[in-house]
């Protein structure tokens, strides 16, 4: 790191992206795939349909299911049809944690359906902060590759002095200096998004990444401190620690005013097709309590927890929530910056495209350092196959591991014992031998094949799903199944690129070899 300031930056910035890249491309494509979680998770249960049905109509519903068949219980939960998930499910108690002991419903019959069992689009949105590691230890490790992500943008401020020269420079067919193109262009034409989604995303763990004012505040209780910083979810808590603590047998039984009705009243308090789900405390007695909580998306405060509740028996309006207070606010803001639950459609649309451009800058980055090394002569050739192969099988082999988990949805079994288990091995055992086919062919054509592969099983996504699924196609399943499409044919324009770049290679090293005759050409 001797030398002037530009040079050790430039020192820090490749060494800092390079060890560290893999795992930010792993997360970044990850995180790009969870702008659409839950469209993902509606595509890959094909067994659910949308009946386009109101909440209000849907919870009276789930409210006459719930009343035949589980009248005695304390806790009755309700997921309501919204425009992002179109499907009634309704469970009791706590069996909802986990996804285990839910029903899904029919919310024109009532009449219970039973998708397959999937990971979901879930699967990528956990996969982004823990990387498929124990929770904690995963947020950490995702935390410190953030952190070096921030060292990376700020030593690449300091490098490229003309930064807003090299947004409208990129020179196509020249090799190294294409590459270092595409990655200073797309660097500088997100490098707002870039320091925003890296920031923010440090900012929703800063209670586990810097414990020391929580402990000095709070004596070390963290629980204390989400109570008094979360009244809304502390309030909720304490509902259910009433439902568990046998409040039911002591009141006076009272009918259930319709829960629809309740809906209607909370859509007038956050917005039409705004509420989400329902809690519902000692239903069919006169202490009975309705919790109506919101969808994540109805500004960019980021509202988790939130809820108004009301008194099941006489409708009465117990607790609304309070405005947020400033520091509350600040820290609710940022993450409804990363999350990106604000805005409709067209804002993921834009995170989706900003989360593609933000993959080729770190591949373009990883790309690049193999090119750089594989021109000097002092390269040790065993790192740089490792490098390479790495950079095929995470960029490559990723891209195709995650287009075999939506072909291994339709693919296996419906009634597979442990089919979640055996979607986690398709996606990792698919994963693994990207990495073994990067290591065992040369880097051209192992670049070939994979992204040849990953752009057919794209590109033809839609006739498998037309084979192997006779539910009806929305909307929605038809918008996922188009963008699944056009990333097959964007992958084949890379795959047949590949050969052009190769080729201008091949003929700039010639003029260099022969410098003649390349003047006399």
């Amino acid at each position: 790191m001797k030398g002037s300031l530009t040079q050790s930056m430039s020192w820090l910035h490749t060494w800092c992206g390079l060890l560290i890249g893999w795992m930010l491309f792993a997360i970044f494509l990850t995180g790009t795939l969870a702008v659409f979680d839950k469209e993902i998770n509606w595509w890959m249960q094909p067994e659910l349909t949308d009946q386009a049905q109101p909440a209000a109509e849907a919870a009276n519903a789930a409210q006459r299911w719930l009343a035949e068949r589980h009248a005695d219980e304390t806790n009755w939960n309700i997921s309501l049809p919204t425009a992002r998930v179109p499907d009634l499910a309704v469970s009791v108690g706590e069996r909802r944690r986990g996804g285990e002991g839910v029903t899904h419903l029919d919310p024109l019959t009532g009449e219970t359906i039973e998708p397959r069992k999937t990971i979901g689009g879930n699967f990528f949105f956990h996969f982004h902060y823990t990387l498929h590691l124990p929770r904690t230890l995963g947020v950490w490790v995702v935390g410190f590759a953030a952190m070096a992500m921030l060292v990376a943008l700020l030593s690449g401020i300091i490098i490229h002095k003309k930064i807003f020269k090299e947004f409208f420079t990129f020179r196509p067919a020249k090799g190294q200096r294409s590459w270092l193109d595409a990655h200073n262009a797309s660097a500088v034409l997100l490098l707002p998004f870039h320091l925003m989604i890296t920031y923010t995303g440090l900012a929703i763990f800063f209670v586990l990444y810097m414990p020391a004012a929580v402990d000095a505040l709070y004596d070390g209780d963290a629980q204390a401190f989400f109570n008094e910083a979360q009244p809304a979810w502390a309030a909720q808590q304490a509902l259910r620690g009433e439902g568990r603590g046998g409040e039911r047998v002591s009141a006076p039984t009272a009918a259930l005013l319709p829960l629809g009705d309740f809906v209607s009243r909370a859509e007038d308090h956050y917005g039409a097709g705004m509420i989400g789900s329902l809690a519902v405390l000692n239903p069919g007695r006169s202490n009975a309590k309705v919790l109506a909580r919101p969808v994540l998306g109805n500004r960019i405060e980021l509202n988790k927890g939130d809820g108004i509740i009301f008194n099941g028996a006489n409708g009465e309006l117990l607790q609304a929530p309070e405005p947020s207070r400033t520091s509350q606010l600040t820290q609710r803001v940022i993450a409804g910056l990363h999350f990106a639950q604000f805005g409709g459609y067209p804002m993921r649309w834009l995170y989706f495209i900003c989360g593609l451009i933000s993959c080729a800058m770190i591949g373009t980055g990883l790309v690049l350092y193999a090119v750089k090394q594989r021109k000097q002569a002092k390269a040790n050739p065993q790192f740089l196959r490792v490098v390479e192969s790495l950079n095929v099988a995470v960029i490559a082999g990723l891209s195709l591991a995650c287009v075999a988990l939506l072909w291994g949805n339709r693919l296996l079994p419906a009634e597979l014992a442990g089919r979640q288990d055996w979607e986690l091995r398709l996606f990792f055992g698919i994963w693994a031998l990207g990495w073994l086919h990067a290591w065992l062919r040369k880097p051209l054509f192992a670049w070939r094949e994979q992204l040849s592969a990953a752009a057919l099983m794209a590109f033809t996504l839609p006739v498998l799903d037309l084979w192997t699924t006779h539910a009806s196609l929305d909307a929605m399943r038809l918008s996922l199944l188009g963008s699944v499409a056009l990333i097959g044919l964007l992958l084949g324009w890379t795959v047949w690129k590949i050969p052009t770049v190769v080729a201008a290679r091949k003929a700039r090293s010639a003029r260099l070899d022969h410098p003649v005759a390349g003047a006399s050409s």
